[in-house]
């Protein structure tokens, strides 16, 4: 971690408890219409005798951002209960290395099975980057979203007018730091997870350093907000409601939105643990059947409506449903005079193009990512840990018996090469040539 100081940033009230919250399963329905929360699911409906799961429960996490929809949608449609897994808890994670330690825990110990999590974590949990330095090992299941994510500036650097290219912010830096304020933070959610590395990326393609220029410090999402408001960051990179949250509250704007850096760029992901999955093999498809139905569900845009209100309850993130709303719909207040974008086509995906598969292709670029910021060793043999990680073979199966047509099954583990806004290329085949052609890097 960089050097600052924690205790000068916000503790928002409850932030530092993990709350244990259960959302009751209420209704079923074909997952592309809307249904109400009155309506009731019939349990196992797609279960026969041979495919019962061996358990009947599991604890997954979440931490407050849309991208654990599928999981809370999930849980509140019946979805769990309606493919055997009666007993599925939903629980609220007070920071991502709150939802590692349970992890790393487990459900029989107090913590959980499985969780939304940052696509790179299950990766440095099986390395052994865990409370207990142990390597324990992890699957990921899904990829529950692309998109749905932004950098957002306080309202001190709007002059500077830093958008998409992130150069203005150098001289913005070095003059903030001329007038005397010397630690300048641009906040992130967990160390090499999705938001350090969109954040890494941004900065250094406009020539900024990241830990040189700027720190950059892990805050939890629901703290972001009011960190920003009391001046104690310049920057943050986070999930939605809280970019939103903080051009509603007038505290500052949005620079880009996730997916102007990386088009439909991978996000969060669906990860359990090994032991688990490997021990119940029936339960572990039935959640990921659950979860697939309720993506579809979500990616519904005649369901966002019902979606954000229920993800606004005060049991799931206990912020107004206007925070979440606009943007699941696609329209983007980026909040510095720029025109209101309606209907973009970088809107959190939950199911279309692709989103819940989870590309091994996509791991390489985050595991080459870490290796570029130090987060990872080099000489990590990256293609081996994917294919022991990422279970896509999984994803298929469970896919398969939910009746997803062949032509949303993905035949190929990559998605091929990828672009970023600045002209880079990433050509899984060739990780290293893409690690040698970046100009600044940790490693």
């Amino acid at each position: 971690m960089t050097q600052f100081s924690r205790r000068k940033f916000i503790l928002t009230a409850g932030a530092a408890t993990a709350a244990t919250l259960l959302a009751h399963g209420c209704s079923t329905g074909p997952t592309d219409t809307a249904t109400t929360n009155n309506s009731t699911a019939t349990p196992a409906v797609n279960v026969n005798a041979a495919d019962a799961p061996e358990v009947t429960t599991a604890k997954l996490g979440f931490i407050a951002l849309t991208d654990s929809a599928p999981l809370i949608i999930a849980k509140e449609k019946g979805l769990f209960d309606k493919y055997g897994m009666t007993g599925v808890e939903v629980l609220k994670q007070a920071s991502w290395p709150v939802t590692r330690d349970n992890l790393e825990i487990g459900s029989q110990g107090g913590g959980i099975d499985g969780a939304h999590i940052l696509t790179p974590m299950p990766y440095f949990m099986s390395l052994g980057q865990t409370k207990n330095k142990q390597p324990l090992p992890m699957y990921i299941l899904a990829r529950l979203n692309t998109n749905g994510q932004a950098i957002s500036i306080a309202n001190s650097y709007k002059e500077f007018k830093v958008g998409l290219d992130s150069k203005g912010l150098k001289d913005a830096f070095a003059k903030a730091k001329a007038a005397g304020k010397s630690d300048l933070k641009a906040a992130i959610t967990f160390p090499g997870g999705t938001h350090d590395l969109w954040m890494r990326y941004w900065l250094a393609a406009g020539g900024i350093v990241p830990d040189q220029d700027v720190s950059v410090v892990p805050i939890p999402p629901p703290q972001m907000v009011a960190n920003m408001k009391t001046g104690n960051m310049e920057s943050f990179c986070v999930g939605e409601p809280w970019n939103a949250q903080l051009v509603n509250q007038g505290q500052g704007y949005t620079a880009l939105v996730t997916g102007e850096l990386w088009k439909d760029h991978p996000e969060k992901a669906l990860a359990m643990r090994s032991d688990w999955v490997d021990k119940h093999p029936k339960a572990a498809k039935a959640i990921l059947m659950a979860v697939q139905e309720a993506q579809q569900w979500c990616e519904n845009m005649a369901n966002k409506d019902e979606m954000c209100q229920i993800l606004s309850q005060a049991k799931w993130f206990k912020v107004p449903a206007t925070d979440i709303i606009e943007r699941a719909k696609g329209n983007i207040d980026y909040g510095d005079g720029r025109p209101v974008v309606q209907n973009s086509p970088l809107l959190m995906k939950f199911w279309a193009d692709n989103a819940s598969y989870p590309y091994k292709s996509h791991d390489l670029w985050f595991l080459t990512e870490n290796i570029r910021w130090g987060n990872i060793p080099a000489d990590t043999n990256i293609k081996e840990l994917v294919d022991k990680v990422n279970r896509e073979d999984l994803w298929k199966e469970a896919a398969t018996s939910l009746g997803v047509p062949a032509a949303q099954i993905p035949p190929s583990s990559s998605r091929g090469i990828e672009t970023f806004f600045d002209g880079v290329k990433f050509d899984p085949d060739k990780p290293d040539v893409y690690l040698k052609s970046l100009a600044i890097k940790k490693m």
